[in-house]
């Protein structure tokens, strides 16, 4: 039996150029050798306010993305979570069990409620746990994930724990998968900061679905450091954010990299990574174009089906063991 993976995305914002490199990337090439499970997370995007029909849309346009990047139907499970109504249920057991010191200690509730958590929503707050719901459902062996959501899989690891040694053993203990180069690509604008989606200055981020010219422009526009050299130096960190996204969409090794722009400038080094990215990008952005509305609801659908026929199963053993059924 191969071991299983699950991970998700939310179809908020623009996935960017980090995603694809530090997430989509790496689902492709776990899906070979995992059962893999990939969900678009639609419940966790109402934590924050959503327009309906954009949301709708945005839900479809993620299945696409996973698609284009390379996620297989034949292969991965692909699946709207809102689809499999287990999520929610098994969300509201393990909030029964989930203490309020421990989602107060989550970082991501203080940066989404922006220094005014009394006003934050209730959904914002325990989401944490609907993440644990996520994962656990499947009795997930590996869960990719980047340095962010990190403490959230520390959660649902003890909660896991927890209810296995309350109600007896039920959920496996997952392990995160976090890719040793490309798990946090920055911002070509602040190199302290994440690349985001959510990011109000856009020349931060390069977006899939970007056209060439906003590419290149985003890019020779990208912030550097002092020094005239382009190779890998922590004391650098906008030059070697760069040559980290060149070396990943060239699939070369850190030396070639360095070896390659050896004696070229600043400005010879943005101009071929700029025609890196947008010949990089070209084949996923014409796949992405090939799925329409009704494919997608199909394979979401067939994904959504198997995803239940799992799901159902812990849930009827949680509800067993602590007396719900």
């Amino acid at each position: 039996m191969k071991k299983r993976i699950f991970s998700g995305a939310q179809p908020t914002g623009q996935l960017h150029i980090g995603n694809y490199l530090g997430a989509l990337k790496n689902w492709v090439a776990l899906q070979e050798e995992y059962e893999a499970f990939y969900c678009i997370v639609n419940l966790h995007a109402i934590t924050l306010p959503q327009a309906p029909a954009t949301l709708k849309k945005a839900t479809l346009d993620l299945a696409r993305i996973y698609l284009a990047a390379g996620i297989d139907p034949e292969r991965s499970t692909i699946f709207i979570q809102s689809d499999v109504p287990e999520h929610a249920e098994l969300t509201w057991v393990l909030s029964c069990i989930s203490r309020m010191g421990e989602l107060e200690r989550m970082t991501q509730f203080k940066d989404k409620g922006k220094g005014n958590t009394e006003r934050a929503g209730v959904g914002l707050f325990t989401y944490p746990v609907l993440m644990a719901s996520d994962i656990l459902l499947y009795q997930t062996d590996l869960v990719p994930v980047g340095q962010d959501q990190k403490q959230h899989l520390e959660l649902t690891r003890d909660l896991a724990e927890r209810f296995n040694r309350d109600f007896g053993e039920t959920f496996k203990v997952p392990e995160p998968y976090i890719p040793k180069i490309g798990a946090s690509i920055k911002s070509l604008q602040d190199p302290e900061k994440k690349m985001s989606k959510s990011d109000e200055n856009l020349n931060g981020s390069i977006f899939l679905l970007d056209d060439p010219d906003t590419i290149t422009k985003k890019i020779k526009r990208a912030v550097t450091d002092s020094g005239t050299t382009v190779e890998f130096d922590e004391t650098r960190p906008a030059i070697s954010n760069l040559l980290t996204i060149f070396q990943l969409t060239t699939d070369r090794s850190p030396e070639e990299c360095v070896a390659h722009f050896e004696g070229k400038g600043y400005g010879h080094f943005k101009t071929e990574l700029a025609e890196v990215v947008v010949e990089f990008l070209r084949p996923f952005q014409e796949r992405v174009r090939q799925y329409d509305d009704e494919s997608l609801r199909s394979i979401l659908s067939s994904g959504a089906e198997k995803a239940r026929s799992i799901a159902s199963e812990t849930l009827r053993a949680v509800y067993s063991k602590t007396g719900i059924a």
